[in-house]
Order: C-alpha cells, then sequence, then structure tokens
C-alpha cells in the first residue's frame, strides 16, 4: 500500500491544495494511494490564529481528496521553518506506514533544492548577514548561496531561495534524508492562481459575519465541497472567523502585566524589548519577520518557554482528526505499524499522562492553544474534549 504524506495547513483548503493531492497520485503510480496530511491546529507555522477551526480544515481536505488528517502538535506547527518541517515529517514517519511525501515548490529547478539541501550554510556568511540585521530567513539563503559550489548559475540559486515555500522544500528534504525515513520525494510545481494568503485577504476584507459575502469572496478559489463546508459550519454557527484585533488587545495586556519575557519561546535577541516597546504602535521592522515576531506573541499567550522548545526535539503522539472509508483501512494498519501512541479522542491522553510525562507536556501545550483559539471564535472552552474524529464517507 502507497501512502503519501502531505504536510499543509489548509488555510483555508483551495484548488492549489487539490491540485497537489491529484497530482501527487498520479506521480505515485497508484490511483488507489492513501492520502494521508498532517497540518497545524490553531495556530499556523507563521504564528496566526487559523481562519477555521482544525476539525473544520480537516474536513474540508476529507471531502477533497484527503484520506487521513493527523495533527502536528502546537510546538512544532507554530515554529520556524526548520522545527515544523522535522517534526511533520517525523510524525509522518513514526506512523510506519508512509511510503511517500509530496510538497508544492515555486522554484523553476526543483532538483536544484535536492542539491542545496546536502549544504551546510557558510556560519562566516551566516553571521555576517544577521549582524548586518538581516532577518534569518534572508541570512540562512545567502549562507546557502555562499557554500554552493556546483555548476548552477548563482542568479537562479538567488532566485529559487527567494520564492516563498523554498526554504521550508529545502527543511522537508532535510529531515527526510536525516532521518532515514526512505521516503520517496515528489515536489510539484505550484500552479498559477489564487493562494492561501490572498484567499484569506478576501474573506476578511469581507462581511465575515455574512456567509453569503464569504461564498462570494471565495467563489472559484475553494473547491465547491470544501467551500461548502466552511459556509455550513458557520451558518450552523460551530464557529466565527477569529477576531484578530481582539487576540492583539488581549495580547497587549499580557505584554503589559509581563515584567520579564525573556524566558518565552523566540524572544531572544531583543525582540522582547522590541515587542514591548511596539506592540500597540504597529510591529513592522527590518530586522525581525512577522512570523518571528507572531510566534514569540502566540508562544507568550500559550506560555510555551524558550527551555522548552530547546528540550523537546520530537513529537511525542499521533492525533488523528478524521478519515474517510480508505483511511479507516489505514489507521488499522497503522495501529499495529505506528512508533508513536494514537490519540483519536482527547479522553485517550490522560491515560497515558502518569507514564508519559513528555507527552502531557506536549498535549497540555495543545489543550491550552485550543482554548486560546476558542475564545477569539466563538467557540466554547474545552471544545477540544467534545468533537471526535471527522468521518466521512
Amino acid at each position: 500500500m502507497r501512502v503519501i504524506g502531505i504536510i499543509a495547513e489548509f488555510n483555508p483548503f483551495h484548488k492549489g491544495h487539490e491540485y497537489l493531492i491529484q497530482e501527487a497520485k498520479r506521480l505515485v503510480g497508484d490511483p488507489r494511494a492513501v492520502t494521508m496530511t498532517v497540518m497545524s491546529g490553531p495556530f499556523t507555522q507563521r504564528g496566526t490564529l487559523a481562519l477555521s477551526p482544525k476539525h473544520v480544515r480537516a474536513k474540508e481536505a476529507l471531502v477533497s481528496g484527503v484520506d487521513v488528517a493527523l495533527e502536528l502538535p502546537f510546538t512544532f506547527a507554530c515554529a520556524p521553518s526548520e522545527r515544523f518541517a522535522t517534526g511533520a515529517v517525523e510524525l509522518l514517519y513514526r506512523t510506519g506506514v508512509v511510503t511517500d511525501l509530496a510538497f508544492g515548490v515555486d522554484c523553476k529547478d526543483p532538483s536544484l533544492l535536492k542539491e542545496l539541501a546536502g549544504l551546510e550554510p557558510d556560519e562566516n556568511v551566516l553571521k555576517e548577514a544577521l549582524s548586518q540585521g538581516k532577518s534569518y530567513p534572508a541570512a540562512r539563503a545567502e549562507a546557502l548561496i555562499a557554500a554552493y559550489e556546483g555548476d548552477a548559475d548563482k542568479e537562479l540559486i538567488s532566485d529559487t531561495l527567494r520564492q516563498p515555500n523554498s526554504i521550508l522544500a529545502l527543511d522537508y528534504i532535510r529531515a527526510v534524508n536525516s532521518m532515514n525515513t526512505g521516503f520517496k520525494i515528489h515536489m510539484i510545481p505550484r500552479q498559477e492562481g489564487p493562494s492561501a494568503t490572498s484567499a484569506r485577504e478576501l474573506i476578511y476584507k469581507a462581511d465575515t459575519g455574512s456567509t453569503a459575502s464569504i461564498a462570494d469572496a471565495l467563489n472559484g478559489i475553494l473547491p465547491d465541497k470544501a467551500l461548502s463546508v466552511m459556509l455550513s459550519s458557520i451558518s450552523c454557527r460551530e464557529f466565527t472567523i477569529p477576531d484578530l484585533d481582539a487576540y492583539m488587545t488581549d495580547a497587549s495586556l499580557l505584554v503589559r502585566r509581563t515584567d520579564d519575557m525573556k524566558p518565552y519561546a523566540y524572544m531572544t535577541d531583543g525582540l522582547d524589548g522590541f515587542i514591548r516597546n511596539n506592540i500597540d504602535k504597529g510591529l513592522q521592522t527590518k530586522h525581525f519577520t512577522m512570523p518571528r515576531i507572531r510566534r514569540a506573541i502566540a508562544s507568550l499567550m500559550t506560555g510555551q518557554k524558550a527551555s522548552y522548545v530547546e528540550q523537546e526535539k520530537h513529537v511525542q503522539y499521533i492525533r488523528v482528526l478524521g478519515f474517510n472509508n480508505e483511511g479507516k483501512y489505514c489507521l488499522k494498519i497503522m495501529g499495529k505499524c505506528a512508533r508513536l501512541p494514537i490519540i483519536s479522542n482527547a479522553s485517550d491522553a490522560l491515560e497515558l499522562y502518569s507514564e508519559k510525562p513528555r507527552l502531557k507536556a506536549q498535549f497540555e501545550l495543545d489543550l491550552l492553544a485550543n482554548d486560546i483559539y476558542a475564545r477569539y471564535s466563538s467557540m466554547g472552552q474545552g471544545y477540544e474534549w467534545k468533537i471526535p474524529p471527522i468521518k466521512v464517507k
């Protein structure tokens, strides 16, 4: 059985995601291959609240070609590229069933990414670029170019590394290689068309309280079935589009109440002082990227300390968000092959708390992140305990 792992956020699930799944199955050469996604929960890799709850996004994916949906724990989902990629690849590997990994790329020559993934950035160039105030992604790109000794044109390499998802693609490949997963990698060029970013912008410009307004904004961007799931969930008042202004207001209040923010994750290099001085004035700066600022704020909101991120390098469980009939069979096999505990309902984790303290710490961080999300999307606190895995026929 071929099982294709797909790492995504589906924020929201758009036609580009649908194409990625279809193309992955074509490249694998098995139309019956199982697609298994590991997706972010309430917070995204860029540090923002997800557009819709994880169970809604999982259902969007399941009605649009995904067979099994798993959740990436908060500490890896809301993290820099390397930690995000490492956590997601490890989770797929620990299922014991994944054979392939597929992801989208924006560059002209995907094979160049495999070559660059084998390089270590030039440390001297990296340090120099950082000392000049460049962001870590930009500095890392410069250091990789300096380390490259192949035949490709340096301008082509520079262009490749400037593409939005190239650094993430590099980290996927590096994680696959470092863990000796045996995954066959499929890099799929992205099609031209609206992105998840543009879809979110359209939604926030629309009347987020009106399903008709959201439907008009997303018409032709989301697959019909995925859009129907989102609209139905909103109309049934399962959730509202998150109130980002209220979230930032509460974050500002928390910053004022916190005497020392240095112990929290991603607050190094003076970021704690920058946030304290600028959270009410706007947070734009050339020295820190907005994703890093948002991840630091998310860590403050959830209480995630830098020491925890430094010490915890591994995913501690496999959380099942949903599945269809093909996915149900795959999960049965996974139950025998998985090298991590499988959690279908939140209550399953309680049984493991006493014997697995690292699992407890990681899962409780997830619970807190979900409660924070619920506060700004009109969902009841503790909803994590009430929603079983989504089942789609």
